[in-house]
């Protein structure tokens, strides 16, 4: 059950076109549809921001690179420190 609230103030404009689209869609309620849209939005814009697709030819060189097995030199070393306080994954 939701309980968190989020209050919001939006152009009559804006507020129509959500409650028609809200309707065309079949949504019980416009709050019901601002809660999908949010949903679905944050979920795609985190995937965004914490994944990465590269192309198979840099993955392989990126793979053979790391299994030269070397000591980080201290840029390396900074920027791993770097994301970690920083709380990147």
């Amino acid at each position: 059950m939701a309980t968190a609230r989020l209050d919001m103030r939006l152009s009559p404009d804006i507020k129509a076109k959500a409650e028609k689209a809200s309707a065309l869609l079949g949504v019980r309620s416009l709050t019901e549809y601002i809660v999908k849209l949010i949903d679905e939005n944050s979920t795609k814009v985190i995937q965004q921001y914490e994944s990465m697709t590269v192309e198979n030819d840099i993955f392989d060189n990126f793979i053979q690179v790391c299994e030269k097995l070397q000591e980080p030199n201290k840029k390396l070393a900074d920027a791993a420190a770097f994301t970690k306080k920083q709380g990147i994954k």
